[in-house]
């Protein structure tokens, strides 16, 4: 398993999330990149978050700042065109000793933040009202989704689809439930 699998975390602190699901593909609304419709749904969607007086590009972004506590990653992340990318050169040295342990709570927080602060991305969850919200991932080159999305079998969708079920969630219950450690938001130090 790869050091950058979230799947062992997944199964061990948030079994609720861990399983293998299917969707039916006209009855699914489909997140795969910023400009194409239902984009604003992802996580790269361009809505800024404010955060304890700092500004993130998005909910991307806030997420993967929230995986480490020491300035010099998270400046570089920060000032960094993709986060994603830049996340990954540091991980191995300095993610968060506990960051499989909140991973999930991490992500209902960015995705409450979003939520909370962009009407439009609110207009487009309630849009989706009736179909289910996948993170559609055929474009990407490994075989099967990683745990955030989906990819086409036949005529449904399939996988773990993390980022879906989390969007639908918000949607239906209008809020998310989410315990982070107490310093969850240190690294916000070094970007003021």
């Amino acid at each position: 398993m790869s050091f950058y699998s979230i799947a062992p975390f997944i199964r061990e602190f948030y079994p609720e999330y861990y399983s293998i699901e299917t969707y039916p593909k006209d009855k699914c609304v489909t997140i795969r990149k910023v400009e194409e419709p239902w984009g604003i749904l992802g996580n790269f969607g361009r809505t800024p978050i404010i955060y304890k007086d700092v500004t993130f590009k998005n909910s991307e972004q806030l997420f993967q700042l929230m995986k480490f506590k020491d300035a010099e990653p998270v400046k570089a992340i920060y000032q960094a065109g993709n986060p994603k990318y830049t996340t990954k050169h540091w991980e191995k040295t300095h993610r968060r000793a506990d960051w499989g342990q909140m991973i999930v709570d991490a992500m209902k927080f960015c995705l409450t933040q979003k939520y909370e602060q962009s009407e439009e991305f609110r207009k487009e969850l309630e849009r989706s009202i009736g179909k289910f919200i996948v993170e559609d991932q055929d474009s990407f080159s490994k075989k099967s989704p990683d745990t955030w999305g989906v990819k086409t079998q036949g005529d449904s969708y399939v996988g773990p689809n993390l980022l879906g079920r989390l969007l639908m969630e918000l949607r239906d219950n209008g809020k998310l439930e989410y315990r982070l450690p107490d310093d969850a938001f240190a690294f916000i130090s070094y970007l003021r």
